[in-house]
């Protein structure tokens, strides 16, 4: 991803309503989606006796931080939670997908949820009066699904399994990283053995994010990304994690490092360019960066802090819900995979809240 100074090879391309095609049975994937979702987050109360999100239901490092919008953004990036210049505070929340809680040997493809508070402006239906805006990411470029219905299928797979097997699926992890390996060592990459377990053992701080699926960045649309920057996190890149053991593994990793330090990243911006390359209903596409590099908006600085206490664990983990839809209508989501995701984000907050005692809550500036 390329820093602020690269210029964009062409004028963002303004958002048009026909840009989205929405099919005739868009309703019934989405309430197929929410089911679904809901067996899994059934089947995990179920056996735990806690209510856990229905994707990325294991935490790995709960934090508190401050996000910085740059100065003198040209118009079309002063968009949005990034409008005007200033600081905010944020809290994140790193997981990886699988909605049951597993063992960090079974590795799978890594999350990171943002929540910017204080920001200002008209909000998306359901997220009225607050005044946070929700970034939801994966460490990827695209989505594992081109539309709602490749997603619908992948997920009923999975709920088959879920809190199964979990033996068999370390087994299976250990058989897919090796083949993901290979191909990765031909210049290949499969998105779907990383999904069901074959993401390389890498420590998740070196990471880079982005919300693999558009969304309104005003008047354009764009994908946002979050990318290290700090040499300490940068360091972390590809590192292998020996768990020693340690079924969660990467959270002692996290615990470890900020113990000791802080971290910063980027926040970054893709506007798209051109509808072909830059598709909105093709969630599985990734946008050339020699069209529309990324272009960095805002910082995001984190101080040392534990990374794992029970009182962030109350506040963040069960206290909170991470949506693309709590936010602002500059960044309303776009393509069929954000929207029927919309009844499914609802769904879960409300379920864990109620099986939890924990109503979700939003903080305030």
């Amino acid at each position: 991803m390329n820093d602020r100074a690269t210029p964009a090879s062409t004028a963002p391309l303004a958002f048009q309503p026909g840009f989205e095609q929405i099919p005739d049975d868009e309703a019934q994937t989405s309430q197929e989606l929410a089911d679904t979702l809901r067996t899994i987050m059934q089947t995990t109360f179920e056996h735990r006796g806690h209510a856990d999100r229905s994707v990325h239901a294991k935490a790995h490092g709960l934090l508190q931080g401050e996000i910085t919008v740059l100065d003198n953004l040209p118009p079309h990036l002063a968009q949005g939670a990034f409008a005007r210049p200033g600081t905010y505070p944020a809290y994140l929340r790193f997981s990886t997908n699988p909605g049951d809680i597993l063992d960090d040997k079974v590795s799978t493809p890594r999350g990171l949820a943002v929540k910017m508070v204080g920001v200002e402006g008209a909000r998306l239906p359901g997220s009225e009066g607050d005044v946070t805006q929700d970034f939801v990411m994966q460490n990827a470029k695209a989505f594992t699904a081109a539309t709602p219905k490749d997603f619908l299928k992948t997920l009923k797979l999975l709920a088959k399994t879920t809190d199964k097997m979990p033996r068999t699926k370390q087994v299976m992890s250990a058989v897919l990283r090796g083949v993901e390996a290979t191909l990765e060592a031909v210049g290949g990459e499969s998105g779907t053995l990383k999904s069901l377990g074959g993401h390389p053992q890498t420590h998740i701080l070196g990471e880079s994010f982005s919300t693999v699926v558009p969304l309104l960045y005003g008047p354009y649309y764009a994908k946002v990304a979050l990318v290290p920057v700090a040499p300490s996190l940068t360091a972390l890149t590809d590192q292998h994690v020996d768990f020693h053991g340690n079924p969660d593994g990467l959270r002692a990793a996290v615990s470890a490092f900020f113990e000791q330090q802080g971290g910063i990243w980027e926040i970054r911006v893709q506007l798209a360019t051109d509808l072909e390359h830059m598709p909105i209903e093709d969630a599985s596409k990734a946008w050339p960066e020699d069209l529309s590099p990324y272009v960095t908006v805002a910082r995001l600085q984190v101080d040392a802090q534990p990374a794992w206490s029970p009182e962030n664990v109350r506040a963040i983990d069960d206290g909170m819900a991470f949506s693309p839809w709590h936010g602002l209508a500059a960044h309303r989501p776009l393509g069929g995979v954000m929207r029927t995701r919309k009844p499914s984000y609802e769904m879960s907050a409300t379920f864990r809240g109620q099986h939890n005692g924990c109503p979700m809550h939003e903080p305030g500036k």
